[in-house]
């Protein structure tokens, strides 16, 4: 029943971009938004170039050369899904209901490795409360919107802020900071605000999550917002209540909270996977489609969606920072006026971790990782 999963999905995306356009093979190969156009490093300064200034003698391999001790390396794998090897991908969770995305903090900030070889999917939490520096701001301000915290970043970055003006908005202006701060470019990016979420959840009829404990975001002040109280066990939850789970953290901190958005990313992860789900698939893409920034082509989603099914729980891993590096502080924002709270982490240890994620080499038994239940 997967493939007919896979078939609805890519037959609902293709009519959408054929209702329109001036072709089908350049509107599924058309960026949904602005490009992000972010310029990765190469590796030429490593790799050096390769001429060839004499002939180079034929070491082909045949069966006549081949002795008892001699073996032959299995061919690489080619990437499934007609996918690029490796894929970066960056999701931001915006924190209005803004349609036209102008404005909005990005509440969650993840990046995703997709590897279309082994196939695999490594999911990298970057906390929002870290103090960067910002690039590419517009000359006007320049001199004043220089640092912050890496949430401000896709604030600064939308239209209706005004503060930079290249590729993206707001993705654009966040990936390029973390690119900057910690040498971790990304290819393509999805940002969802709340109300999209919602939407989502609801096409796709709720989803089911198993909590082994109460979580309660009832109000701890006059400016909490009240997201009410989750006991343990069984819930089918809408996108409101969805939502609401997936935003307590007051009475916790911001590490329980991003384990609990997980739970819910591996729950719309298993019921998209559902056979019963087929029919929902188009009211799902017409939920996500014009509410969602990305600059993914319909190919590039269909890529996607096929890869999912391949993916086991265990190819399905998200990792954070440890929890050790969580040590609180604060810095002077100009913008604010005031201090504003951060998390003192070493950059050095960020772009060392950074690495490690883009080379696939965090420990699977990492206090910092899970995988879908």
């Amino acid at each position: 029943m997967k493939k007919y999963l896979m078939i609805g999905i890519t037959l609902f995306l293709t009519s959408c971009v054929c209702i329109s356009g001036p072709s089908f093979i350049q509107r599924w190969n058309q960026p949904i938004n602005d490009p992000l156009a972010l310029n990765t490093p190469t590796d030429d300064d490593v790799l050096g170039t390769f001429t060839q200034s004499e002939p180079v003698e034929d070491t082909t391999i045949t069966p006549d050369h081949l002795r008892a001790t001699d073996t032959i390396l299995p061919p690489t794998p080619e990437p499934v899904c007609g996918g690029p090897p490796i894929m970066y991908i960056l999701g931001v969770g915006v924190d209005t209901r803004d349609p036209l995305y102008l404005y909005g903090l990005a509440d969650v900030i993840r990046i995703a490795r997709v590897d279309f070889v082994t196939p695999k999917v490594t999911v990298l939490t970057i906390p929002r409360d870290l103090w960067v520096e910002f690039p590419d701001i517009i000359d006007k301000y320049a001199d004043t919107v220089t640092h912050g915290k890496l949430n401000q970043a896709y604030l600064y970055g939308g239209s209706g802020m005004g503060y930079y003006d290249g590729p993206g908005g707001g993705p654009g202006l966040l990936a390029r900071t973390i690119a900057q701060n910690y040498g971790l470019y990304v290819d393509h990016y999805a940002a969802i605000n709340m109300l999209a979420f919602e939407n989502m959840i609801n096409a796709l009829g709720g989803i089911d999550i198993y909590l082994d404990q109460d979580w309660d975001g009832r109000p701890v002040d006059d400016h909490t917002v009240d997201l009410g109280y989750f006991t343990a066990g069984q819930h089918h939850m809408g996108g409101e209540e969805a939502l609401r789970f997936a935003r307590i953290r007051k009475k916790y901190s911001e590490i329980t909270r991003t384990d609990n958005q997980t739970l819910v990313m591996c729950a719309i992860k298993e019921k998209v996977l559902r056979p019963s789900v087929v029919g929902s698939i188009p009211s799902l893409i017409s939920s996500v489609i014009g509410t969602v920034q990305t600059d993914l082509t319909p190919a590039q989603i269909s890529q996607l969606v096929c890869l999912l099914p391949k993916l086991s729980n265990e190819n399905l891993y998200f990792v954070r920072f440890p929890d050790e590096w969580l040590v609180q502080g604060r810095e002077y924002d100009p913008n604010l006026g005031d201090t504003t709270f951060v998390w003192k982490i070493s950059p050095d240890s960020i772009r060392q971790f950074m690495i490690d994620f883009s080379n696939d080499a965090i420990p699977a038994d990492t206090s910092s990782g899970m995988s879908c239940p």
